[in-house]
């Protein structure tokens, strides 16, 4: 059964709508976009590493049915809608790993409501996290590997 958007999901995907509709380059849009979604959710919250981490899977479903419902690549809009989220959680200070499961997480559950390929999500989201977390730093890659390989189900590598 399709899960309703929380807040986060539905500002996620309404901001997602405006930057597929007016921007040049998407996938750097969508990764702004979700980044600062993810960064005003959290904004003023006392528990920032709880919130982000439960925002994170929204945020990311809510760039996936945007993608979806305007005919833009899904695979795009996963991998930078990760890609963002991870990056905001590094700025908020919340844990970078435990973000990147939960926002591929809800990449494969944004897949399936859609009908779309959830394996291809996972690979699409787990390789926009990790470059993400590259950015970030060696030890935020390795540990965004390796929780990945244990937590996400259905990754074999």
């Amino acid at each position: 059964m399709k899960e309703v958007l929380s807040k986060a999901g539905r500002t996620a995907k309404w901001a997602i709508v405006g930057v597929i509709k007016g921007a040049g380059n998407t996938a750097e849009s969508i990764v702004t976009a979700t980044k600062d979604v993810l960064l005003t959710t959290v904004e003023g919250v006392a528990q920032v590493v709880v919130a982000t981490e439960k925002a994170a899977g929204q945020i990311v479903a809510g760039a996936v049915e945007a993608a979806s419902e305007a005919g833009e690549d899904i695979g795009i809009a996963t991998k930078s809608a990760v890609k963002g989220v991870v990056k905001g959680a590094s700025e908020v200070g919340a844990d970078v790993g435990k973000t990147a499961v939960a926002a591929v997480e809800g990449a494969a559950k944004a897949a399936g409501d859609i009908g779309a390929d959830t394996a291809k999500a996972i690979e699409n989201a787990t390789t926009g996290a990790i470059e993400a977390a590259e950015e970030i730093s060696t030890d935020a890659a390795e540990s965004v590997r390796n929780l990945l390989k244990t937590a996400v189900k259905g990754k074999k590598d």
